[in-house]
Parts: structure tokens; C-alpha cells; sequence
């Protein structure tokens, strides 16, 4: 069911790299996906990654994009023959992540915690 928490884990070569989850029903997946791969393969911090302009597949052809997605992207999905429909930022059916990410040697190099403008929450650390 898409209305349960499902909370991701990332490691490497068998060590913890981060904790993390984007809630928000059949945005989950969605968000766990985009999320990852802007870390991943476009070295952005999770703070910036959390921030970035989310899309969501609904049924069909049909996505919603936020409203500061690049406009290169959406007549890009435009022209591949997909429904696009324009929803306003922060709008919370984007879903909401927070994350924590190891750096390094936790003892020496410490944590990078992120949380999503698009829900009350806060990264702290202690």
C-alpha cells in the first residue's frame, strides 16, 4: 500500500552512508528516486536535493510538475506526448524528505542531516 512509511538506506562497499525518506503516499517511490539520483549522479548535497523542483506521475501521460521546474524539462516531457499539469511549489502532494548522511569517518568528518521546505521539520544536529 502507498500510505505506509517507507524509509530508504544507502551504503556502500557494505558501510551506512544514509538514512533517509521522502513520506507522502504514491510519492514515496517518486521521491526516494529523485532524491537519490540528484545526490548520486549530480553531486548535489541532500539539502539541495530535498529543495529541488520534484515531479509526479499520475495516471497515464499525466505529470505534475512544480512550478520552478526548468522550462526545458517540461516542454522536454511535452513534446514526449505527456499531459503536463503545473502545480504550485511546496505543495505538500510533492512529498516531504529528511535525510542524514555520513561523511567519511563519523568520528573525525561527522553528518549532513536535510530537511524539506515542503512540511513543517528541521535538520539539528547535536
Amino acid at each position: 500500500p502507498f500510505h505506509t512509511i517507507i524509509p530508504g538506506f544507502l551504503s556502500r562497499d557494505g558501510e551506512p552512508v544514509m538514512s533517509f525518506g521522502v513520506m507522502g503516499g504514491n510519492m514515496q517511490p517518486q521521491g526516494h528516486l529523485q532524491t537519490l539520483v540528484r545526490m548520486l549522479d549530480h553531486q548535489q548535497n541532500p539539502q539541495a536535493a530535498c529543495d529541488a523542483p520534484r515531479w509526479r506521475f499520475n495516471a497515464g501521460l499525466e505529470i505534475n510538475v512544480e512550478r520552478s521546474m526548468d522550462p526545458a524539462t517540461v516542454q522536454g516531457l511535452s513534446a514526449l506526448g505527456h499531459r503536463i499539469d503545473v502545480i504550485s511549489d511546496s505543495y505538500q502532494d510533492f512529498g516531504a524528505g529528511q535525510f542524514i548522511w555520513r561523511l567519511g569517518d563519523p568520528a573525525v568528518d561527522g553528518y549532513v542531516a536535510a530537511s524539506d521546505p515542503r512540511r513543517d521539520g528541521q535538520a539539528v544536529v547535536f
